[in-house]
């Protein structure tokens, strides 16, 4: 008995793995890659509906969303079995897109429409549309799930959505053709790419004003807050570079080169790594957070754009064990079926 409660203990000591996932939409595939982060390998490769653009993973990573902007629709895919569950229209060329932080709402920005699709994801049905500024593109929900903000690229705006009345509270200026768009953690400030203007406007949620702006490379596309919310990776179509920027000082800290035309960039959950998309390269770029510098690069489809937070948490953790507690369990299992022989023979002997 003994035996089995060493093996027992072994085990539940064992080593956690885990791993997330990430999706990235090919704009000429017209399909999603699904990348395991632990290998950095493609698994499957599921096929969506035409020119597929923005990526939104839910909190609980069970669904991922998926803009189709030559489709006018949002593909859902199921996580556990790899396949499109559903395909809601919307608007006119929709681009980016966002869940709400309880998984409940989704966010979509209508580009040729000027408007925002608000989709019920229990029925994936449209509860209503918001009226925006021109040309929207970006859009990222607050941490708590209060406000959206809308990045509309010809108005040079961000328009604040309040999410209890589904109507736009505030417009902010911001630079020249703003485009991506990201929220802190702590939902304190806006960070928002502008392209024409090779910048990144800092909004205080509070004020809803622009604090300052950061210099990045040429042309930036897309961006992402690391989970902790020290840093900021905004991707450089022009410049086929990455700009590190720390938070607390605003201030590129740091280049990292990366493929062709980088265009979509998301954290991992931990902050270890960042994946950038690369559209003129069909890979995708694998930064390490420690040394900045790309550590892998992973073919993916053609044109990859994966515009959005295109990285699913990590699945709860299964507890594997190392080949030294492999040992230990079968030592102890081997003892404990040797002592059960013996007991057994002993029981014989007595009657």
């Amino acid at each position: 008995m003994r035996q089995i409660l060493l093996a027992i203990a072994f085990a539940l000591t064992c080593t956690a793995v885990s791993a997330q996932t990430a999706y990235i939409s090919n704009d000429g595939s017209n399909t999603v890659s699904v990348l395991n982060t632990a290998t950095n390998t493609v698994t499957t490769t599921v096929t969506v509906g035409t020119n597929p653009f923005g990526v939104s993973v839910s909190p609980s990573g069970s669904k991922v969303y998926v803009t189709n902007s030559g489709s006018n629709t949002v593909s859902v895919i199921n996580t556990a079995t790899n396949t499109v569950t559903d395909t809601v229209t919307v608007g006119s060329n929709p681009n980016g897109i966002s869940v709400s932080s309880d998984g409940s709402k989704v966010y979509v920005a209508n580009t040729n429409s000027n408007t925002v699709s608000v989709i019920n994801t229990t029925t994936n049905t449209i509860t209503t549309t918001v009226a925006v500024g021109t040309t929207p593109f970006g859009v990222s929900v607050s941490p708590d799930g209060s406000k959206v903000y809308v990045a509309n690229s010809a108005s040079n705006t961000v328009s604040v959505i309040n999410t209890a009345t589904n109507t736009v509270t505030d417009t902010v200026a911001v630079g020249s053709a703003p485009r991506g768009v990201s929220v802190s953690p702590d939902g304190s400030k806006v960070y928002v790419v502008n392209i024409l203007s090779n910048t990144v406007s800092v909004i205080n949620t509070v004020t809803n004003t622009v604090t300052t702006t950061v210099a990045v490379g040429s042309s930036p596309r897309g961006l992402s807050v690391r989970p902790d919310g020290s840093k900021v990776y905004v991707a450089n179509i022009g410049s086929n570079t990455v700009s590190v920027i720390n938070t607390a000082t605003n201030t590129v800290t740091t280049t990292v080169p990366v493929g062709n035309s980088p265009y979509g960039v998301s954290v991992s959950p931990d902050g270890s790594k960042v994946y950038v998309a690369n559209r003129g390269s069909n890979t995708v770029s694998v930064i390490n957070t420690a040394t900045n510098a790309v550590a892998t690069i992973v073919p993916v489809g053609t044109s990859p754009f994966a515009f959005g937070n295109f990285i699913g948490p990590a699945p709860a953790a299964v507890a594997v064990p190392t080949l030294s507690q492999w040992a230990l369990i079968a030592l102890g299992l081997l003892l404990a079926g040797l002592a059960v022989s013996r007991f057994g023979r002993v029981r014989s002997i007595e009657t």
